[in-house]
């Protein structure tokens, strides 16, 4: 019963499969938000509800028998246990205080597409992977949009009091400038009160835009590849079972050396392997 439930687990047509029932699921959900198709076939949503949710709890039992008698392996990769608490929760009932979790679950079974695609997988974990190195970068973002904030005050508060008038307002002013949006119509208002004005924007778009943006990209980049090297070294992601397939091609090897052996009976070849 574990060897069919894992090959079926790792073969293609059930993940295949799987992956299809998510987007039929997101593909319901989406005709949901339509009132007049709720009105007139509101009983047949819940119905197709109902079998998809018996079919995603199907999945998960059938990848938990997968792991044998060491069920915990299932809960070592981070996406299994994702895919089975957005199962969980989604039985909770749709009405009374747990409704708002149950809805939410519901809505997060889309969200599994991510753990049944290994290359949106790549992407969330160096999203994850990026976030605690892109505290430097945003701290010193950050100060650049101080440092700025507090000059641009002094320089244009007084010509361009909506932008420029308190250092809060500066730094709104920046940010807005780093997405290169209408800057230009900002620098010209500036350009009253003081002769530097479009050096001290260019400087700011060049510092700020052109190259604290590209750590943000080089971070990711080299996370990238991290993560890249880590998804290549993990174990199946529905297996425990390492042991087993040990024990299997260590008895593969036996059959084999077994099977040469009686070749080199039969022809009477000499034993070379001294």
């Amino acid at each position: 019963m574990v060897q069919l439930c894992r090959r079926i687990s790792s073969s293609t047509p059930f993940q295949r499969g799987v992956l299809a029932l998510i987007v039929l699921n997101a593909i319901v959900m989406g005709l949901e938000t339509l009132p007049e198709l709720v009105s007139r076939l509101g009983s047949a949503f819940e119905a197709v509800n109902a079998a998809i949710q018996a079919l995603f709890v199907l999945e998960i039992a059938v990848r938990l028998a997968a792991c044998g008698s060491r069920p915990q392996d299932f809960f070592k990769s981070g996406w299994n246990v994702f895919d089975f608490s957005v199962v969980a929760l989604s039985l909770l009932p749709a009405a009374g205080p747990l409704a708002t979790i149950a809805r939410l679950a519901r809505v997060l079974r889309v969200a599994r597409l991510v753990s049944g695609m290994p290359e949106l997988r790549l992407i969330i974990g160096t999203m994850l992977r990026s976030i605690p190195s892109m505290g430097h970068v945003v701290m010193l973002l950050g100060l650049l949009i101080y440092v700025y904030g507090v000059i641009g005050h002094h320089m244009f508060a007084a010509a361009d009091p909506e932008h420029w008038g308190s250092l809060i307002r500066a730094a709104k002013t920046l940010f807005f400038i780093i997405t290169l949006e209408g800057w230009i119509e900002i620098m010209r208002a500036s350009e009253a009160a003081s002769p530097w004005a479009s050096l001290y924007y260019m400087s700011f778009i060049v510092i700020a835009v052109f190259v604290v943006t590209n750590l943000f990209i080089a971070v990711v980049i080299n996370n990238l590849e991290k993560v890249r090297q880590e998804e290549a070294g993990d174990e199946p992601a529905n297996g425990g079972g390492t042991e087993d397939e040990l024990r299997r091609l260590g008895a593969r090897i036996e059959e084999l050396t077994a099977a040469v052996e009686a070749l080199r009976t039969r022809e009477r070849l000499p034993d070379r392997s001294g």
